[in-house]
């Protein structure tokens, strides 16, 4: 029997992501609305809505819906926003900041993700997103300063130059610290050099290239 994926959506929404303390209506409708199961893996399609990290390739992985749900609510986006995604992934997310803010720059180092989400973007009519491969952590120098910065892979510490990379006002979601016992925090350029710093809930993702803690050898 075909599965029933506007249904299978629902229920994703309704049974995983807002029992998650997600009750933000416009993401909860953008979860509702963007097809989760086009920006996935032909072989992982009947489980796109599970609550499950999903494998993506070169050890990278898609967040858990209810993740991806808290992700979107904490950076309480509007639609002059512009935001910028380190680590695009499959273009999911991606695809929901898009449908929240203004415009959203993407960057990946994995130039076969890059494509991949360019075509399922392209192929869900999303227009206002441009993506870039480059590798952040070393290798990335935005040409401006956002309202938003959505980091995707873990980070031991925060690196010094993602927070200059925010305007005042602006807000960071980044996972830091160390596996498996990584925090979710979401920081605020409050102005002047000043940001705060709220606690989100723990998690754990794979280390952004370059931002793993260093490796302890033990005699």
């Amino acid at each position: 029997m075909a599965m029933n994926f506007e249904q299978a959506r629902q229920n994703m929404v309704e049974n995983q992501v807002r029992p998650w303390e997600v009750l933000d209506a416009d993401v909860l409708e953008t979860l509702k609305s963007v097809r989760r199961e086009d920006f996935v893996a032909p072989e992982h399609r009947n489980v796109a809505f599970a609550d499950l990290t999903l494998p993506l390739g070169h050890g990278e992985v898609m967040m858990k819906p209810v993740i991806e749900g808290r992700v979107l609510q904490a950076l309480a986006l509007n639609k002059v926003d512009e935001v910028l995604e380190i680590g695009t992934g499959s273009g999911y997310l991606t695809a929901c900041l898009a449908r929240l803010a203004g415009k959203v720059t993407s960057i990946d180092m994995h130039a076969d993700f890059v494509e991949a989400a360019r075509a399922r973007l392209a192929a869900a009519g999303v227009a206002n997103v441009s993506l870039e491969t480059a590798e952040a952590v070393n290798g990335y120098t935005p040409a401006g300063v956002f309202d938003a910065v959505v980091v995707t892979g873990a980070v031991h510490a925060v690196p010094e130059k993602f927070v200059r990379w925010l305007k005042p006002g602006g807000r960071m979601f980044v996972v830091r610290g160390d596996s498996p016992a990584q925090t979710a925090v979401l920081l605020t350029h409050e102005g002047d050099g000043r940001y705060r710093e709220e606690s989100l809930f723990e998690t754990d993702l794979p280390y952004l290239a370059h931002a793993a803690p260093v490796k302890r050898f033990v005699l």
